[in-house]
């Protein structure tokens, strides 16, 4: 039942295209059929005027045989040769009628033509026996010596044969001309019926397209417009549009399909909807947990920053006054004991403490955004050689050997040349506390060409254990290596990636040569090449204890 049901659209467009397609047919019967009758109507006509005019020529050829019998009579001069002409041509004439009549009746199967053939070919044999008749009479006359029995008889032989020739004409004549009429009023007849035809044909035509449209075009256009409107809707998001399903055909199978869709989509806005939802209160929830874990950052930060910056304070204060004590305990020192290397000492090692005291200011105001660098141009050897000096003493106590190796030449840099001092000294400083069983540091000076031109390289190089696995982790402020066992900030590092990046170059931490111990390597612009000698056989600067 239901595939029979969904076939009652084919059904109804088969039928559809059956009843046009019959229309046509009918159409072209119609057409050929009236073709043909008229064409047997017009080939009747013509053929009856054709007869009419082969009549006409009869009856002239046969006047022409009556004088020239009458002249051959009439005068013994004339050659016999003119009657003998004459007669051939009216056997000829009738010869052509008959054939005529006889290819007219025999193109037909009509009874009524069959019996008008017969009837026609009586009237041509009287003209035949006339046409002989009158040959017989042109012979006894011209026997007849007796000239008025001749002129007697002359004129009773014409007479005669204008009696037996003049009626079978017009028969003839008669009976052509009732076929050229009755031809004429059968093609009006045909003409008429086909106007009737074609209007009832017409009329048929139209109520059957009615019908089929009222039936089946115009509801499946309807039906096929309700569901774009209903797709309209649902693409503009009325999910809740539902077609009623009517029939069972193709278009109520689209129908229920398309409700199932609406459906589905309905379902799946619900469910996006809801995920939407679930997603945003995720999402606030998260904003509200980073939220709190930034105001907890925020003030760790705050509390790490005040902690720096009282510690600084705390630190410098004393220190401040220890550096006075000292300078008023030299100016009055007893003359009887040498203090100096004493005092000297104590200023020493306050000026340590200062300095690490200004590292965790400068750490602190680096943070806060309140650091300004002194940037001009300064001599890269010369700042390499405070550094030297600054760490020699500690890295004479512990034993290690500080090696200065200059380069080629000097180098112009546009720094600020405490900040970049310190770098250097914060490098040794971390090699010689952290690195075991350490011998020696080597910090040197070198050119390098790089795709931005000349650079200034600075090498810190120890031959100790090397940088633990943390990678550019080091650099992180507070981050050390948790296996050295020696107390410190962790700042070392973090201050000097700072102050390098402030300076538009770059640092990176490797290992030295041969795969062995640590390399730390600063490379900086040059402010502008200098034109210094080449101090290849210059000493090189070594300063320290075995």
């Amino acid at each position: 039942m239901g595939q029979g049901t969904m076939r009652s659209l084919k059904v109804r467009f088969a039928l559809l295209l059956i009843g046009t397609a019959l229309l046509v047919v009918f159409a072209a019967a119609g057409v050929f059929w009236s073709t043909t009758l008229s064409e047997r109507t017009i080939d009747r006509v013509l053929a009856a005027q054709h007869r009419l005019e082969l009549l006409a020529e009869v009856s002239g050829r046969l006047t022409q045989y009556g004088l020239a019998a009458v002249e051959t009579l009439g005068n013994p001069d004339t050659p016999p040769e003119a009657l003998s002409v004459t007669r051939d041509a009216v056997d000829k004439a009738l010869n052509k009628v008959e054939a005529a009549i006889g290819g007219s009746i025999a193109a037909t199967a009509d009874q009524a033509e069959q019996f008008r053939y017969v009837a026609r070919t009586r009237p041509l044999a009287k003209l035949r026996a006339a046409r002989v008749i009158l040959d017989r009479q042109v012979s006894l006359i011209q026997r007849e010596l007796d000239p008025d029995k001749r002129k007697s008889m002359i004129q009773g032989t014409l007479n005669g044969f204008g009696a037996m020739t003049g009626q079978p004409l017009s028969l003839l004549i008669e009976a052509e001309r009732r076929a050229m009429t009755a031809g004429s009023e059968e093609a009006r007849a045909i003409s008429q019926r086909m106007r009737i035809l074609s209007l009832l044909g017409l009329a048929i035509a139209f109520s059957l397209v009615g019908v089929l449209y009222r039936s089946v075009t115009r509801p499946t256009l309807a039906r096929i417009e309700a569901v774009r409107k209903a797709a309209g809707a649902v693409g503009s998001g009325a999910l809740d549009t539902r077609l009623s399903v009517a029939t069972r055909d193709e278009l109520g199978l689209l129908v229920a399909n398309f409700n199932r869709m609406a459906a589905r989509l309905g379902r799946r806005e619900r469910h996006v909807a809801a995920d939407r939802a679930a997603l945003e209160d995720t999402i606030e929830a998260r904003t509200a947990d980073l939220r709190a874990a930034n105001e907890r950052l925020e003030m760790v930060d705050r509390s790490r920053r005040r902690f720096f910056a009282d510690v600084s304070h705390e630190l410098r204060t004393p220190l401040t006054v220890i550096l006075g004590e000292c300078d008023l305990a030299t100016r009055t020192q007893n003359k009887s004991v040498d203090y100096g290397p004493v005092f000297a000492t104590i200023r020493k090692r306050a000026q340590g403490l200062k300095r690490r005291v200004e590292d965790l200011l400068r750490v602190a105001r680096s943070e806060s955004g309140q650091i300004e660098l002194d940037r001009r141009p300064v001599s890269a050897l010369a700042v390499l050689t405070a550094a030297v000096e600054g760490t020699a003493s500690e890295a004479a106590k512990r034993r290690v050997a500080l090696t200065l190796e200059p380069g080629e030449r000097d180098m112009e840099l546009r720094a600020d040349p405490e900040w970049l001092r310190q770098v250097v000294e914060s490098l040794t400083d971390n090699a010689l506390r952290h690195a075991t069983g350490l011998t020696r540091i080597v910090i040197a000076l070198d050119e390098v060409r790089v795709a931005g031109g000349v650079r200034a390289r600075l090498t810190v190089t120890d031959d100790g254990p090397g940088f633990p696995e943390q990678g550019d982790g080091l650099f992180e402020r507070f981050r050390r290596d948790a296996h050295a066992g020696v107390p410190g900030f962790g700042i070392g590092l973090a201050l000097a990636r700072w102050v390098i990046e402030r300076h538009d170059g770059s640092i990176s931490l490797g290992s030295g040569e041969d795969g062995r111990g640590a390399r730390v390597t600063i490379d900086l612009p040059i402010a502008e090449e200098t034109a210094a000698e080449p101090r290849a056989d210059r000493e090189r600067v070594r300063t320290g204890a075995a």
